[in-house]
């Protein structure tokens, strides 16, 4: 059995893996990270499973958090071969009735076409953009940075004076639902908000739901919906490509089975092939909670309160996707519609609270909530000219994930409700393929039946009840392990600042004063943990 020694072990090579395994080599730490899939990425891959020629996202396929993010922005991909486009327009929801809302790369654009709706939308528009440009950079530095964040919350305290603050704390606690009807008009720039909200699984009625469309619909209309040059698997290439010119490196085709103990204390990984990975200084996860304590640490070297606290742990929606090749661009009722990259349908502003409460209670949906990527459109790269590579999602209540027939059946449903807004979508397709929760999962092991956000991005599993009652921090009751993947604050979308926060974390427990940080780290613990 071979055994290789690093300074950290890094285990999994998603968005989160790889940005941790640049982080620690930049700093001169020698790092091995471990894959179980053939290629880096997790979920940013991209293959042609539709039709020769047509390159498919298999997951993720727009980064507005990763062309926003400060993390992945500073590393310089383009350096290495990172490449983004963007549609002519940023993103647009096709309502039932042929109605359009669509979201321009240019504010001032999106503000005019939302005042044909409904007067005064359009400068309500522009407030809220200038609201947004005001407190970008700390806000985007306070979401990213680990709890309590008191230095990006400070300068953001800054910018906005104490009611400008209040105003955002509103905001956080706020459902999108109410928002839009505080703010606009118009249904048309209500559901720009509404839709953008329902790529988490927070209820548009639901407190906190604002936050999360807000923030969507302002990176939109800030740095667009880009798209990597040739396929979502360039962004990961190009972050490999980085860590191994630092010295990383990547092992992949070979899963983690365990991580090894040492004196109560991550001392590194086994591998399935029966090779181990010793690690000197930290062991980094890119999984998901529930795999990293359960599965690969155990409960032998866990406290049973943290155990009990998992118990509680809930995860978010489960997905399906349908991808297609189309032999030409999607036939739209609403000419708008066909630029942008990003399209939202299969409801109106109320439907979608409807679609909402059907997973809820565990239905599924009759008319789903679709998103859907026009591919070509946002890169030309992605199919031959004058086609059109392009996919949907939509969510499912978790119990049903595993029932083929309802699957299947949802399969159908999103279909329909393309053709619906886009008469003649069906007679275009050259290629169908169908990524099922199971297949999902088959891929990606944190994709647990298709959930694409390692855990409910809902209020009672954020801060420092992510992913449990805890620190709200990448340090995790066992020393020398940190939690570096989306179930860690500050959870899902493809910003890197999970894996860079356990990196810093790790780093800061190895320098001039990681001994003060250790005892700081195993205190807060034993009083998070203490039994009543």
């Amino acid at each position: 059995m071979s055994t290789t020694s690093c300074d950290a072990v890094v285990v999994g090579a998603g968005p989160n893996g790889l940005v941790a395994a640049n982080a620690l080599a930049d700093a001169g730490w020698d790092v091995v990270l471990v894959e179980a899939a053939p290629e880096v990425g997790g979920a940013v891959r991209s293959a042609e499973v539709t039709a020769p020629g047509f390159v498919t996202d298999l997951y993720s396929a727009f980064y507005p958090l990763a062309a926003a993010s400060p993390v992945i922005r500073d590393l310089d991909l383009a350096r290495h071969g990172l490449v983004w486009r963007r549609a002519p327009d940023v993103m647009a929801h096709a309502l039932p009735d042929g109605r359009a809302a669509v979201l321009r790369g240019d504010a001032t654009a999106t503000a005019a076409g939302l005042e044909t709706c409904s007067a005064g939308d359009g400068d309500a528009w522009l407030r809220m953009v200038g609201d947004w440009q005001r407190v970008r950079d700390p806000l985007l530095d306070a979401l990213f940075t680990p709890f309590p964040a008191a230095g990006p919350v400070l300068r953001l305290l800054r910018r906005t004076g104490v009611s400008g603050g209040l105003d955002l704390a509103r905001l956080a606690l706020l459902s999108v639902r109410r928002l839009g009807e505080e703010e606009f008009g118009s249904e048309e720039a209500r559901v720009l908000l509404t839709g953008n909200a329902m790529h988490s699984d927070v209820s548009p009625d639901g407190a906190g739901s604002a936050l999360f469309g807000w923030l969507l619909v302002m990176l939109g209309q800030d740095v667009g919906f880009p798209v990597p040059e040739g396929g979502a698997g360039r962004l990961a290439a190009a972050l490999r490509a980085r860590a191994e010119g630092l010295g990383a490196a990547v092992r992949c085709g070979v899963a983690a089975t365990a991580v090894e103990v040492t004196a109560g204390r991550a001392s590194g990984v086994r591998l399935a092939d029966g090779s181990r990975v010793t690690a000197r200084r930290a062991v980094l996860a890119d999984v998901a909670a529930p795999t990293l304590y359960r599965g690969l640490v155990g409960p032998r070297h866990l406290p049973a309160r943290l155990l009990d606290e998992l118990l509680r742990f809930e995860w978010d929606d489960a997905t399906l996707k349908v991808n297609w090749a189309l032999d030409a661009p999607i036939p739209w009722t609403a000419p708008a519609v066909a630029t942008a990259g990003t399209v939202h349908l299969g409801s109106d502003d109320d439907g979608l609270v409807d679609v909402a409460a059907d997973l809820t209670v565990g239905r599924m949906p009759e008319h789903p909530f679709v998103l859907l990527g026009q591919m070509t459109t946002s890169d030309p790269t992605r199919s031959p000219a004058g086609t059109e590579s392009a996919w949907a999602y939509t969510h499912l209540p978790r119990h049903l994930a595993q029932d083929a027939d309802a699957v299947d059946a949802q399969a159908e449903r999103v279909e329909r409700e393309v053709e619906r807004v886009a008469p003649g979508f069906l007679a275009l397709r050259r290629g169908r393929h169908v990524q099922r929760p199971a297949s999902l999962e088959a891929a990606d092991a944190n994709l647990d039946r298709g959930a694409v956000n390692a855990g409910t991005s809902a209020l009672h599993q954020q801060l420092v009840f992510r992913p449990t009652k805890g620190l709200g921090r990448p340090e995790t009751p066992l020393p020398g392990l940190f939690l570096a993947g989306a179930s860690a604050h500050p959870g899902g979308g493809v910003h890197g600042a999970c894996g860079w926060n356990a990196a810093v974390a790790a780093l800061g427990q190895h320098g001039g004063l990681g001994f003060v940080r250790r005892a700081l780290v195993r205190t807060a613990w034993s009083r998070v943990l203490r039994e009543p």
